[in-house]
């Protein structure tokens, strides 16, 4: 048996083992939705990495990398900056909150089930962006190194996904997911070693970048540089980076990005599953951790791509199979095509794997924030407010099926794009929706209900506008990431519209108490 196959059957051979070891803890809301609030900072924080560092950090951040140059770090360095503040200014008091959902934060804060509501349409919407590119690079992997149909692969990925979650509820997802990022990081490990070891170190890629594009080291100027590429009967023009056109559009994609953490429903849902604040800080930290050597790595891999690329094709020696996933599967494919050219097909088994675990453990994430937003905010709160808690956890399960059939349709759609660039503009929805709600939402006093619910809608309204409608756009304001304009915008409308209308919560205090207070307990 071939590697990849017995890599990928193994995983999914684990996943199957933990999901039907836990699915006896799926029985209860508490449990399906949270895990019985009772994982420690090692166990939450890995699953936090796993959820964080998606198909986006193991595939589509190298990349990124190995397109764009040095501009592929402010993605790593914005992630890092995200995770950090979110450690600091949220993880804590949401899970001295210590409810299920997002929108409860929304609904229980401003007594609102309008919030409630319209904080259900904004998971849907950063779900969807950040869960299609998952799906995409799962079904990439599966069309280049194992010969399915895109089609199939996407069919797949869901498949798998409504069993992992809607069987083995948040109890089984966590477990899955912190087992699933030590594959990723051991796999990049792996590999990273693989490449020291063929004497590929970061001297002498960068030597062979800079005589190839003509960019100097360092100056992050390869969009000056670039080469028609004819190997292996094809024609490619290689063109080395140059991501951002201005000061102004770096600008805004580190707002977008290092705002957006705070506002992915998938990392905030998992500080509701520790037993205690503390224990949620201690997991975030963690997280950071993993992440920042797992970045690090990432950044590396993507030059150590380019160099194999540019080398291989110049002297004519790439195979056949490995000039087409880089031109081919483009930004996604890198590392996968790494590791079959400096490990053969051993490593590219590991990685194939580690592939695949990046994908289920941030898609699990994402099953489970969007099916308590429609089993939890939506059934409980406004469909049937008597459900039985056995009619609970069945409308969770049953939303699990229901996101698996639209996350598929997505992924379908999207079978050209690059993923880090599309998990950009999640970031950049969550940075102008949930972002300005959660840190004015948790540090003060004055925000009312309907500075919430117009900061939410201006922020997700302008930035959908800046993505679909760019062209429309004044050319100095047509950028990959529309943060500078959006995250500005909802904060802004959130103040503003909190002072006009003045309906502050006269429970505001208490809840303040609750959530910031060291004496209140968890």
């Amino acid at each position: 048996m071939e590697p990849k196959y017995l890599f990928t059957l193994i995983l999914l051979g684990t996943i199957i083992v933990i999901t039907y070891a836990t699915k006896k803890y799926a029985t209860s809301t508490v449990e399906f939705y949270v895990g019985g609030r009772s994982f420690g900072w090692l166990m939450n924080g890995s699953a936090i990495a796993g959820d964080y560092l998606s198909a986006a950090t193991f595939l589509g951040l190298a990349g990124l990398t190995f397109a764009l140059g040095y501009d592929g770090i402010f993605y790593t360095f914005c992630f890092s900056v995200g995770l950090t503040i979110l450690a600091l200014f949220i993880a804590g008091p949401l899970r001295k909150f210590g409810k299920f959902t997002v929108p409860d934060f929304l609904a229980e804060r401003f007594h609102s089930p309008s919030a409630r509501l319209f904080a259900v349409v904004v998971v849907l919407a950063i779900s969807g962006f950040y869960a299609a590119p998952q799906i995409l690079g799962g079904a990439q992997i599966l069309q280049l190194f194992f010969g399915t149909s895109y089609e199939a692969g996407v069919i797949m990925i869901v498949v798998v996904m409504i069993f992992y979650v809607g069987v083995g509820g948040m109890k089984g997802t966590t477990i899955n997911q912190a087992v699933e990022i030590w594959i990723r990081f051991g796999a990049f490990l792996i590999l990273f070693a693989g490449a020291i070891y063929a004497g590929l170190h970061y001297g002498k890629i960068l030597e062979l970048v800079q005589n190839w594009t003509g960019a100097v080291p360092g100056s992050g100027a390869y969009a000056k540089g670039g080469a028609d590429i004819v190997a292996n009967g094809a024609k490619w023009s290689y063109v080395g980076g140059g991501m951002f056109k201005s000061l102004t559009e770096c600008l805004s994609m580190v707002i977008g990005l290092s705002l957006g953490t705070l506002g992915l429903p998938h990392i905030l849902l998992r500080f509701y599953t520790n037993p205690n604040a503390k224990e949620a800080r201690y997991s975030a930290l963690f997280a950071i951790v993993i992440a920042s050597v797992f970045f690090t790595l990432a950044l590396y891999l993507g030059t150590v791509g380019r160099y194999l690329f540019l080398e291989g094709a110049k002297a004519g020696t790439l195979t056949p199979v490995d000039f087409k996933a880089f031109v081919t599967g483009g930004m996604n494919m890198v590392i996968p095509t790494v590791a079959d050219i400096i490990g053969g097909k051993w490593l590219l088994g590991i990685v194939v794997a580690g592939a695949f675990a990046a994908v289920f453990s941030n898609l699990s994430g994402l099953f489970i924030a969007c099916s308590g937003a429609l089993g939890h905010d939506l059934y409980t709160n406004f469909i049937n407010k008597t459900a039985t808690e056995k009619q609970r956890v069945v409308a969770g399960k049953v939303s699990v099926v229901i996101i698996g059939v639209i996350y598929g349709i997505l992924g379908l759609l999207v079978e050209k794009a690059a993923i880090g660039h599309l998990v950009g503009l999640a970031f950049n929805v969550a940075a102008s929706t949930f972002a300005p709600i959660f840190l004015m939402g948790v540090w003060w006093r004055g925000m009312t209900e309907k500075g919430a619910i117009w900061g939410m809608v201006m922020g997700l309204a302008s930035s959908l506008y800046m993505i679909f409608f760019v062209t429309s756009l004044p050319v100095w304001m047509q950028w990959r990431i529309p943060g500078l304009v959006t995250v500005p915008l909802a904060f802004l409308t959130v103040y503003i519209v909190s002072k006009i209308d003045g309906q502050v919560p006269a429970d505001v205090n208490q809840f303040m108490r609750q959530i910031h207070s060291s004496d209140v307990k968890a």
